[in-house]
């Protein structure tokens, strides 16, 4: 059967600005925290570094002209903290500022309305280096850095998102240190969450101020879809652990304007939480429009009893888990045909998140504002293909099918669902994976920047044009 989406649904694609800018040392940009990240030895799985990425900081009219034929009317992508704000005295780049007005402007032209986050993942190295995220200076820095974004581009963006999945920010960059700074610190981490949080709403509230009560704000959360292996009380005592300290961390201080007890409970090894100041939590909690839902796969847990938490033998217990007060929680092997990444493919989790998350806030817009799928591609030299190249990519479209699907299942189930952005739009730095995963829905020969459409942009344009499935 054919479903017809709601005519104002929302289509779109979303990329990152180091992922796909490149131009790192051009019109007075400084370094950001993976900027020095990618020189460390073994930091990135091919050494590399988004120095050049896909060119998009002097390509976008090609990329936007590569928007217009796949058809979609949203583009979400972010500006570079350190093109903006590039020294500590808070001085104003306007090299910066114009790049990205005429950005803004080429796209809003193209019919494709801007989508822009505040802060994806590239925290400039000079706050870094007074803290980062586990000093609450940094929060009070992004409000400054929101404000002026508001003030120089406010005429021209869409939906402000003030940050893009603050559990990678906090949990790989802090708790692990798998993702830019590095740092492998519990009471670190807990403290990033908190700031994070607090940036987030005081950057809506710098937002606001700058543009009305009207400005359309939202942020972006990458919520684990934990599911319990059994119905058994340990195992969602193992669930519940996790959900606490991936989600509700979150989702609490935003949405309700508090953090759950039991979260203090189960960190007190780590931290006293003193971080966080008389009213931080009134503070986080700001009116949104809407909450960007990042979903890939699941997880499967179970409880750890003692002995198995002693165990720690075999290599998936070996990495350092990128969460604190995680000993009772056993992440389980994912299981089926796994993607590039080795990630499950589960999409009737993604109907359980937007289907749960809208019976909970029923009053919140929900955006999937990244969906999509890594996997070993080959170019096909096919005359009728643009450009006489083709990706042929089965698994890929798959995929996009079976979750759009699961939009439609979660809309019919009462979700509040506006939009679907299919993560990437091109093969891009895929952050400590260097460039050696793909998943763009068009393909980038690095070497020479050419673009190449896949079967996966050809589905979703057609997918978009429909505007059904």
């Amino acid at each position: 059967m054919t479903y017809t989406f709601p005519h104002d649904f929302m289509w779109g694609t979303a990329t990152a600005s180091y992922q796909v800018e490149g131009a790192l040392h051009e019109d007075g940009r400084t370094p950001c925290i993976w900027d020095t990240f990618c020189t460390l030895p073994g930091a990135v799985a091919d050494g590399s570094s988004g120095q050049s990425a896909c060119d998009q900081y002097h390509r976008y009219p090609e990329d936007i002209a590569l928007m217009r034929e796949l058809g979609v009317k949203a583009y979400r992508l972010s500006i570079a903290w350190p093109r903006i704000m590039p020294d500590a005295g808070g001085t104003i780049n306007q090299l910066g500022i114009d790049h990205y007005r005429r950005e803004l402007d080429a796209l809003r032209e193209a019919g494709i309305m801007p989508v822009v986050t505040v802060y994806h993942w590239d925290l400039p190295q000079y706050l870094e280096d007074h803290g980062g995220w586990a000093s609450r200076d940094t929060a009070l820095r992004l409000a400054d850095y929101a404000d002026v974004l508001a003030r120089e581009l406010g005429d021209r963006v869409g939906i402000w998102t003030t940050l893009n999945e603050p559990w990678c920010c906090a949990y790989l960059g802090y708790g692990n240190g798998e993702h830019a700074p590095g740092v492998r610190d519990y009471g670190k981490a807990l403290a990033a969450v908190h700031h994070l949080n607090l940036a987030h709403g005081l950057g809506a509230q710098a937002i606001r101020a700058r543009l009305g009560d009207d400005a359309n704000i939202s942020s972006v959360l990458n919520l684990s879809v934990n599911v319990a292996e059994t119905d058994s009380e340990a195992d969602r005592a193992a669930k519940r652990r996790a959900d606490l300290i991936a989600n509700e961390v979150f989702l609490g201080p935003m949405f309700e304007g508090r953090y759950d007890p039991e979260i203090f409970e189960a960190t007190k090894p780590y931290t006293d939480w003193s971080f966080v100041h008389d009213g931080d939590e009134e503070r986080i909690h700001q009116p949104v429009q809407s909450l960007g839902v990042n979903f890939y796969s699941t997880t499967h847990v179970r409880h750890r009893g003692p002995e198995a938490a002693g165990a720690a033998t075999d290599a998936s217990r070996l990495r350092r888990n990128p969460m604190p007060a995680q000993d009772i929680v056993e992440v389980l092997p994912p299981a089926g045909e796994l993607t590039a990444m080795g990630w499950n493919q589960e999409p009737r989790g993604l109907t359980t998140l937007l289907t749960e998350l809208s019976e909970r806030f029923p009053g919140l817009d929900l955006i999937v504002s990244e969906n999509g799928s890594a996997w070993d591609d080959e170019v096909t030299l096919e005359p009728d293909a643009p450009g006489g190249k083709i990706v042929h990519d089965p698994k890929r479209v798959a995929y996009l099918d079976a979750h759009v699907r699961a939009v439609v299942d979660a809309l019919q189930s009462g979700a509040k669902v506006k939009g679907y952005f299919a993560w990437s739009l091109l093969d891009n730095f895929e952050w400590a994976l260097g460039y050696s995963k793909r998943f763009g829905i068009i393909r980038v020969d690095y070497d020479t920047q050419e673009r190449i459409w896949k079967d996966s942009a050809l589905r979703f344009r057609q997918i978009v044009a429909d505007n059904a499935i």
